[in-house]
């Protein structure tokens, strides 16, 4: 048994020696990461700085598509696959998708809190502070529940971090030069569709115990897929936005928060509950979930701008 699953078993005596009392709250600090911190970069694009905005929308789309590349690859199984002595906590195991390696959640919380540390730590270290400690507290909180190995929280953690760091600096070079902004954005699709071909076309382990197939392959994709949605997404409608809608924040008009809190809300309702039930179940799991994720993201960079500049700007009547 490795060092690995023996550390999640502690954690698990640790888990039944205090009644459980701990899972709720773990539960809640990984759900807050995925469910909630992923509309913060829309809000910040909307309401508070376009470019940070940009950045914080750029580094989420690059961490989810590297996430669901490297856990396509490695093709990692869940540590309960691995040893049956693991017990994830609650519904953990139900509610996790995708194979082990690297964590997602750990991923999406670094991106998201990591890069409000970047944005806050010389300005409001308070701010920085608490996004380092639920970064933390997030991935001890995939060990803490048995959903990820150390080395799945680790990796995501750093994979992340490089993200951050690589955005960051491309961000800079990239200042006022749209010819290359312009090009960077083809790449970007390309990339999408190599991922395609390739998460498609490789082989998978297909391994079964008494009959039954221990991971579905096409179910393992349906998260990159999203992830791939999302970003050609992010490129279609960056590339719209800087040459044709070219957005400006509307600073200091009253209906500015409200307008950024009614289109994270539309968004979430979207992902949550009209997405699935409309494009995924007319076009599948895989195309349906890219389709959705596009068409959000269209929605988060193209249109939603426009409504608040026209509801944000109320056009006065000549008479």
């Amino acid at each position: 048994m490795g060092f690995d699953i023996q550390y999640l078993l502690w954690l698990q005596e640790l888990r039944n020696a205090t009644g459980g009392i701990f899972d709720e709250f773990f539960n809640a600090v990984s759900k807050f990461a995925v469910d909630i911190m992923p509309y913060l970069p829309f809000v910040i694009f909307w309401a508070v700085d376009k470019k940070w905005g940009y950045r914080f929308i750029t580094t989420w789309g690059i961490g989810e598509l590297v996430n669901g590349m490297i856990k396509l690859t490695v093709c990692a199984y869940r540590p309960w696959i691995r040893s049956d002595l693991i017990e994830p906590a609650g519904d953990s195991k139900v509610a996790a998708t995708g194979y082990s390696f690297p964590s997602g959640h750990t991923t999406v919380a670094t991106v998201t809190y990591g890069t409000v540390f970047v944005w806050q730590k010389d300005k409001r270290r308070w701010l920085a502070v608490i996004c380092a400690i639920l970064l933390l507290l997030t991935g001890f909180s995939r060990n803490f529940l048995g959903v990820h190995t150390p080395q799945d929280v680790v990796v995501g953690f750093t994979a992340s971090v490089l993200i951050i760091w690589l955005v960051g600096l491309v961000q800079k070079k990239l200042q006022g030069n749209d010819k290359l902004t312009d090009i960077l954005t083809f790449v970007g699709l390309g990339v999408v569709v190599l991922t395609i071909i390739y998460i498609t076309v490789k082989p998978y382990p297909m391994d079964y115990v008494d009959g039954q197939l221990l991971v579905d392959p096409q179910k393992m994709m349906n998260d990159t897929f999203k992830a791939c949605g999302a970003f050609t997404g992010i490129m279609i409608g960056s590339y719209v936005e800087r040459h044709y809608l070219k957005y400006e924040i509307p600073v200091g008009t009253a209906e500015l928060p409200m307008l950024a809190c009614v289109g994270a809300a539309i968004m979430f309702a979207w992902k949550e509950w009209f997405a699935p039930a409309t494009i995924a179940a007319a076009f599948g799991d895989h195309w349906g979930n890219f389709i959705a994720r596009l068409l959000m993201m269209l929605f988060a960079i193209c249109v939603w701008p426009v409504v608040i500049k026209k509801m944000a700007n109320p056009v006065k009547n000549s008479n």
